[in-house]
């Protein structure tokens, strides 16, 4: 199944301890971050649409036609391997095939499964608009030189940032704005406490939970019935 790091996700991390592991402790003075919860061990099968479909905070980061009949939800996390794995070899086909086509409405949502996870996800908020998404491709593409390397990440984190326009200071900015932490937070407790999710990626059609690896024949055999339907 899908990489939980569940130890990782039970840990009471606070803000400094954040900034610590990034290498800026001297930006952290007086922040805090709500506790990561505890992940759930196994999740509802189906949930409520109209509960699923409502935004957090900080809104939506959405794809495709929000009039379709069919809506995907992604819960995913930055330093998700089997997420990375998704958005390089099944996300392309899956947008050209359901996205660009205005079958479905894709929406993505952060559930960082770690610190680092959560600092990647508050800079793609940060980098806003058209920039949004592309730095989540670049950040999933790219994961191995940044979220399983050797010594301190910033450096690496900020190479890519600047390719979606961020400057030093505006970076710093970023990995400091305890409220966007904050609500990246309570959309991931949410996420856990009233859906279930548990592991990375989890994904549901119309309040269904995809069961198995999302493949391209997995998604194909739960999309496609409902686009059928009149």
């Amino acid at each position: 199944m899908f990489a939980s790091r569940k130890s990782l996700g039970q840990a009471e991390l606070s803000r400094r301890a954040l900034l610590m592991g990034l290498g800026l402790t001297g930006l952290s003075a007086g922040l805090t971050l709500n506790p990561f919860p505890a992940l759930a061990q196994k999740g509802p099968s189906e949930v409520p649409v109209a509960e699923l479909m409502k935004p957090g905070p900080l809104g939506e980061l959405a794809l495709g036609n929000p009039d379709s009949k069919v809506t995907v939800v992604e819960y995913a996390s930055m330093t998700c391997g089997h997420c990375a794995h998704f958005a390089k070899d099944i996300w392309p086909d899956f947008k050209k095939k359901y996205v660009d086509t205005g079958k479905i409405h894709f929406v993505f949502r952060e559930f960082p499964l770690d610190n680092l996870a959560a600092a990647a996800s508050m800079l793609a908020r940060c980098a806003g608009g058209d920039k949004t998404f592309p730095l989540i491709e670049v950040l999933f593409e790219k994961q191995a030189d940044w979220a399983f390397t050797e010594g301190n990440p910033v450096p690496k984190l900020f190479e890519l940032a600047k390719q979606a326009g961020f400057t030093q200071e505006s970076f710093d900015k970023c990995l400091t704005d305890q409220k966007l932490l904050d609500n990246i937070t309570a959309g991931r407790k949410r996420a856990s406490e009233v859906f279930g999710v548990s592991a990375t990626p989890t994904f549901f059609i119309n309040g269904k939970k995809l069961d198995g690896a999302p493949t391209i024949a997995n998604l194909d055999k739960m999309i496609e019935p409902l686009l059928a339907k009149s």
